[in-house]
């Protein structure tokens, strides 16, 4: 047998845990090849599907705890500190922020297959201030779903090719290969996909120092804060003049958007995600003239650049 299959099969259940574990800290290790090829193994006994599953809970429910709290400490600086390494992009953010929003701690038990959105939940549960106890249920029962289908998944394969002594004897010496190459080629592609939109947007964003040196002159900048309420209510204030507006609400309400001057967004993502998808998307609606403002409110907010207190009006929008 080989080596690799060896090791797997003695420290199978460690392996689960510190790739799950890892994951979910973060780090770009996709979890599916994994949880596939575990369940496979347990088609031969070579696994136990108990185990397997309580090894997959342990190291997702560590890994989720430790974000849960760092979400409770620290707020949204540990949802922007994910967004700057993620290579699913900042957008994560304001997709968990809006299922966390509409549907509560209900949508925890989806949340892990989604990319991205399995590492920006705990944290984000924890600022919203949900209860750990409740955080933790229905973490845990996401877990176990989202670890039971793909394990099942696995397991279904197994019983197929267990028929067969041929292909499982291969299988059996290339089973960690085809992983690592799942598994390379899953970051290649999420790293691909960054640098395309990156690249897109490069060229669209507008400086805080340009942005002031416009105010400062007087011009007419239509100026529009696309933060969720979460992201409001550590700091409740906006670049002066500002309208808040939801993303969708800007898509619905294009034909009010100004074509005879400049249009700023800007949100609280680091890579301007949210911000420059929307640009993006208001240029196909003929709005030629928007610009996502890079590094967002906090590098407006850093440069010590003006803020305004939200009105009541706009803060009950």
């Amino acid at each position: 047998m080989h080596a690799t299959i060896v090791i797997f099969l003695h420290y199978g259940y460690l392996v689960l845990l510190g790739w799950v574990l890892l994951e979910q800290l973060g780090f770009p290790l996709p979890s599916t090849p994994i949880l596939l090829t575990a369940g496979t193994l347990t088609a031969t006994h070579e696994m136990s599907m108990p185990s397997v599953l309580a090894a997959i809970l342990l190291g997702a429910t560590v890994g989720d705890s430790v974000w849960f709290y760092l979400g409770v400490r620290y707020g949204g600086a540990v949802t922007r500190w994910i967004c700057r390494f993620s290579l699913e992009a900042a957008s994560c953010v304001r997709k968990t922020e809006d299922m966390l929003t509409r549907h509560g701690s209900i949508s925890l038990l989806i949340a892990k297959f989604i990319p991205g959105l399995n590492t920006m939940a705990a944290p984000l549960a924890g600022q919203s201030k949900l209860s750990y106890r409740t955080f933790l249920i229905y973490d845990m029962a996401g877990t176990l779903l989202w670890a039971t289908t793909f394990v099942l998944l696995g397991r279904f394969f197994g019983d197929a090719i267990v028929r067969d002594p041929a292909f499982l004897h291969w299988l059996a010496r290339s089973a960690v290969g085809l992983v690592l190459l799942v598994v390379i080629g899953m970051f290649f592609y999420r790293l691909g996909r960054q640098q395309a939109f990156l690249r897109k947007i490069r060229t669209l964003r507008i400086e805080p120092n340009e942005l002031k040196a416009m105010m400062d002159r007087g011009e007419s900048v239509y100026i529009v804060d696309l933060r969720h309420p979460l992201d409001i209510l550590p700091d409740p204030r906006v670049l002066p003049g500002a309208v808040r507006l939801q993303p969708s609400e800007l898509i619905a309400r294009n034909s009010e958007i100004p074509r005879d001057r400049d249009v700023v967004l800007y949100c609280t993502c680091p890579s301007e995600a949210t911000s420059a998808k929307l640009a993006l998307t208001m240029r196909r609606f003929g709005v030629e003239r928007i610009r996502p403002l890079r590094g967002g409110f906090d590098s407006w907010k850093k440069e010590g650049y003006p803020l305004v207190d939200i009105p009541n009006s706009i803060l009950t929008h």
